[in-house]
């Protein structure tokens, strides 16, 4: 998958331990502070590498964030094969996912890529491509096979069900007002099922 990074600048060729330490750092020093309190030059001490090492290869902070989290959160992906069972499948999609953004106080990080993307059309559509539609995809899967086998109607809205799906997810995450763990996202699966006439 793509991700929001610069392209490789022309010379020497990117270092890849480089990378990773550059996006490890980010991300620890993000989650711990806050995306706002934490600088540049104090992720290229972390990380040991060179700020112009930073910049070169992410142009604002945002981005750096972006591709951080990423990096975390593409190892939350469901890779189970279809089981036959849209609640099984949907819970399966969701369920890993929803482990690891509950498990870092990650909430801080996502509302400031949020207002970035309210601020910045072209950040905006880096935030969609990291964040909404590598899950949403999935689950289109998901749901459009459901819709083959009969199982869904054919005129359901899958966009509206994606976002019944993971809007909870990301209220819960952002407000803070309550857990999100597996039984939760078991109940949003069990209503959203309940509303597609799936038992």
């Amino acid at each position: 998958m793509t991700t929001t990074e610069a392209p490789p600048a022309r010379g020497r060729p990117r270092d890849e331990r480089t990378r990773v330490a550059i996006l490890d750092a980010a991300a620890e020093l993000m989650l711990e502070n806050g995306v706002d309190k934490v600088s540049m030059d104090t992720i290229a001490v972390r990380a040991g590498a060179s700020k112009a090492t930073i910049y070169r290869w992410w142009p604002t902070k945002e981005s750096l964030a972006l591709d951080a989290v990423y990096r975390q959160w593409s190892a939350a992906q469901a890779e189970a094969e279809p089981s036959g069972s849209v609640r099984a499948d949907l819970v399966a999609l969701l369920t890993p996912w929803s482990r690891l953004a509950a498990s870092k106080p990650y909430a801080r990080v996502i509302a400031a890529l949020l207002n970035a993307a309210q601020s910045n059309p072209d950040f905006a559509v880096q935030y969609r491509a990291h964040f909404v539609e590598p899950r949403r995809e999935r689950g289109r899967e998901i749901l459009n096979a459901a819709v083959r086998d009969g199982q869904v109607p054919p005129d359901t809205d899958i966009e509206l069900v994606l976002d019944l799906l993971y809007g909870p997810i990301y209220h819960r995450l952002l407000q803070g007002h309550a857990t999100v763990d597996d039984r939760f996202v078991r109940g949003v699966v069990d209503v959203v099922c309940a509303g597609l006439g799936i038992s």
